[in-house]
């Protein structure tokens, strides 16, 4: 009866911490996506001028990619960045990009950029700006389809 007993205790701390981590990693899911609104229409269009002046001579003009660029649009583009965040896709442009001077956009700039990004894949605006902070877009899920 004992050994009964201690089993089921057993049972019961493994089944209560294995319940604590469910909860902790459904805590840390973004729980916003693209599909949300998540930049405005003005944003956007800042964007395309941003884009057309630092982005273009490598991505195209349509982001359709070029010879050393990919695409930022399309399949490819869409399946690269599906189940990461926002703010990884914020903070590769950030840190990386133009290619020929890393960096070199600011926050706004950025945030601006992939706008106009997300915009040409279609995904909707809303009526509140895209964040300029890594911490904040990361809360919001890059999917390629609408859940």
């Amino acid at each position: 009866m004992l050994i009964v007993c201690l089993r089921k205790n057993k049972l019961l701390k493994a089944a209560a911490a294995l319940s604590v981590l469910v909860f902790i990693a459904a805590a840390q899911q973004p729980s916003r996506s693209v599909w949300d609104g998540i930049y405005t229409a003005d944003q956007a269009r800042r964007g395309a001028d941003l884009y057309a002046d630092q982005c273009a001579s490598c991505h195209g003009l349509s982001l359709n990619g070029g010879e050393m660029a990919p695409p930022l649009t399309g399949g490819e583009f869409m399946s690269n960045w599906n189940g990461l965040t926002v703010g990884d896709l914020f903070d590769r442009i950030r840190t990386t990009m133009p290619a020929d001077a890393p960096g070199k956009l600011n926050r706004d700039k950025t945030a601006d950029i992939l706008a106009n990004i997300l915009s040409v894949n279609m995904f909707p605006a809303g009526k509140t700006e895209l964040p300029r902070q890594s911490e904040v877009l990361k809360d919001i899920r890059f999917e390629a389809q609408k859940k």
